[in-house]
């Protein structure tokens, strides 16, 4: 039996205001495509042909976004959650909906790894990686090969080994039913219903969970990090782009119906639809679709879909529909 996939998108992203004000976080843009489509792209490669969406903050233009873009090659479904009550909760509403093996991808990290070493039939899987601030994550203790123990954002971690964003369970009712168990005790770690504990009550009940370091973990969560991440995706990119009077230094990712004039274009700027920059310097930077930018330096900026800025500065972080100018030009 094949793989479902369930990918929690119900978050409101309130460290990317202002953009997360009339976008979900995870269609924000890093490359040429939003976050969730680069998950969703890897998934189909690696053959998973069912999603579980878990929906919640801003649902329709998820829906409208991934049934446009992927309505004709994998079969969707939607669970919405109405109150975000932690990850715990998100994936214990899919109970009804999804059957038989699950992989369980967060919706607002890229994250790379074989996926296919997730896939097989034999054992649970979670994803692990090294992380400098421990405190800040789920971490867990392994043994001989195997997890021995796991704890939610201790505050004395036992290790410093992060559960990285990716899980998989080949009986998906054994993770439902652990999850049932977590709901109906009322257990919850800082307020919230955690998928860590429901792990941890599998490893109590005998369960074996094996880890599997991944190669990358890239979050999106804050501004920073988005940016990062996007300097990641177009570091693996080597397409030329050429414009007349503009200078483009690679990487970047600069669309087919975007006007550049007068410009210069990168390192690690990503420029979306239908965008015009003009007599303006950009780098380390995401534009994204309809924006306008005129006279401006811009350096580590987030420029939302149909904002514009005329002007000079050196960092902004404009959201959509926004005007920004420096200049008494009307």
């Amino acid at each position: 039996m094949s793989y479902t996939a369930i990918i929690p998108v119900a978050g409101t992203g309130t460290r990317l205001k202002p953009h997360t004000y009339t976008y979900p976080k995870v269609l924000l843009t890093v490359g040429e495509k939003p976050i969730l489509g680069h998950i969703i792209d890897k998934l189909i490669y690696y053959g998973i042909k069912e999603i579980c969406f878990v929906t919640g903050y801003l649902c329709e233009k998820v829906v409208d976004y991934v049934n446009s873009n992927y309505g004709k090659k994998i079969k969707i479904k939607y669970v919405f959650q109405e109150e975000q009550k932690g990850l715990g909760h998100a994936i214990w509403l899919c109970k009804n909906e999804v059957k038989g093996p699950v992989l369980i991808i967060l919706g607002d990290t890229i994250i790379e790894a074989d996926i296919k070493n997730f896939l097989d039939h034999k054992s649970a899987k979670i994803g692990i990686n090294e992380v400098k601030d421990p405190q800040r994550f789920g971490i867990v203790k392994i043994e001989k090969g195997v997890i021995t123990d796991m704890v939610e954002k201790p505050q004395n971690p036992p290790t410093n080994l992060a559960i990285s964003g990716i899980y998989s369970f080949p009986d998906s009712q054994k993770l439902f039913k652990a999850l049932d168990w977590v709901v109906e005790s009322g257990k919850t770690t800082r307020g919230e219903i955690q998928l860590t504990d429901a792990m941890k009550h599998m490893l109590d009940e005998g369960y074996k969970i094996k880890p599997i370091k991944i190669d990358g973990w890239y979050d999106c969560g804050k501004p920073e990090t988005l940016l990062a991440t996007n300097k990641y995706i177009l570091s693996k990119k080597h397409k030329k782009y050429s414009f007349k009077n503009s200078v483009v230094i690679d990487p970047v990712y600069i669309s087919k119906t975007a006007k550049i004039k007068n410009s210069i274009i990168g390192p690690y700027v990503s420029v979306g639809d239908n965008a015009l920059i003009e007599d303006s310097i950009i780098s380390d930077s995401i534009i994204n679709e309809y924006a306008t930018i005129k006279k401006s330096n811009l350096v580590s900026s987030l420029i939302g879909p149909s904002a514009t800025v005329v002007g000079k500065m050196n960092k902004l972080n404009v959201g959509e529909n926004s005007e920004v100018k420096f200049t008494d030009e009307e």
